[in-house]
């Protein structure tokens, strides 16, 4: 994936609340056996703040946050510089859905470093990647790229990293046509809502890859980075997390889908290129 180098950034959708030494909050416990519990409850989820527990951790003041808008002026320092990517990748994103959601509201991207406050209460690293309804924001820790190739074994890059924020995109989405509200309680099995919430954010990610190019930010996506898509769709999926955890894989503790169901709706988003395709709720089969 190539970004257009003289397209210009619009830094003011990214707010970056890195810190260093950060101290993390333990959520599930800490560590990679802790990071793989809560990544089977919550990485690309689009949760309530139900798994957030407790109250906000405030971390600062604006007077302390690095500024994007200064970095990452245009697609050249997209290329060269991660985070400045990152808002490459939500510009083309937000770029995208509001033509096809009436009303569409932007949702902020916030980076943080090992913990953060929201909206949703106070969350850490380990809960990786997640949007929270309560304030409209996807929070990103970029330490959890470099988790999903150390310890998952994906080949990681720059499509692998748009593949997550474009489903994180997709619940913000769902939150704004009340899609969300289909979940309810049936939070856990192969068929659940959770899942059926989840997928559908994966199939929207796809429909977002479709049209990356119409956008300004996006130059060039090619066949291997799709398939590094499907390949980081791939690592997280349930069954995925729960083999490499050392357990066995029970489909009715899942929340997210498999491997395969992920592959397979992310597909149906990028080879169809309509939202309207990914309505997983109203699938009879996942």
């Amino acid at each position: 994936m190539r970004f257009r180098r003289d397209a210009s950034l619009d830094a003011s959708q990214v707010s970056d609340r890195r810190r260093v030494g950060a101290a993390p909050l333990a959520i599930g416990g800490t560590g990679i056996i802790g990071l793989l519990i809560v990544l089977a409850l919550n990485v690309l989820g689009g949760g309530d703040g139900s798994s957030l527990g407790g109250s906000p951790l405030q971390l600062g003041t604006g007077s302390e946050e690095v500024s994007l808008a200064e970095e990452c002026r245009t697609g050249s320092d997209a290329e060269q510089r991660q985070d400045c990517g990152i808002v490459a990748i939500v510009n083309s994103v937000q770029e995208y859905w509001p033509d096809q959601v009436r009303g569409y509201q932007e949702a902020d991207t916030v980076l943080f470093s090992g913990a953060v406050s929201t909206g949703c209460g106070r969350a850490s690293a380990a809960v990786g990647p997640f949007f929270c309804p309560a304030d409209a924001t996807v929070y990103l820790d970029l330490s959890f790229f470099e988790e999903l190739q150390r310890r998952f074994g994906a080949r990681g890059g720059p499509f692998a990293e748009a593949y997550v924020i474009a489903h994180e995109y997709g619940h913000h989405v769902q939150h704004l046509v009340g899609a969300d509200e289909q979940v309810g309680n049936d939070r856990a099995g192969p068929e659940s809502g959770s899942v059926r919430l989840e997928l559908q954010a994966d199939c929207y990610a796809g429909v977002w890859a479709a049209h990356a190019e119409q956008t300004r930010l996006i130059e060039d996506l090619t066949d291997d980075d799709i398939a590094i898509g499907l390949d980081a769709a791939s690592v997280i999926g349930d069954d995925a997390i729960q083999a490499g955890s050392g357990g066995g894989v029970d489909p009715d503790t899942w929340t997210h889908g498999s491997s395969e169901q992920r592959q397979r709706w992310f597909s149906q988003g990028y080879d169809t290129g309509s939202p309207g395709a990914c309505d997983t709720f109203g699938a009879a089969a996942l």
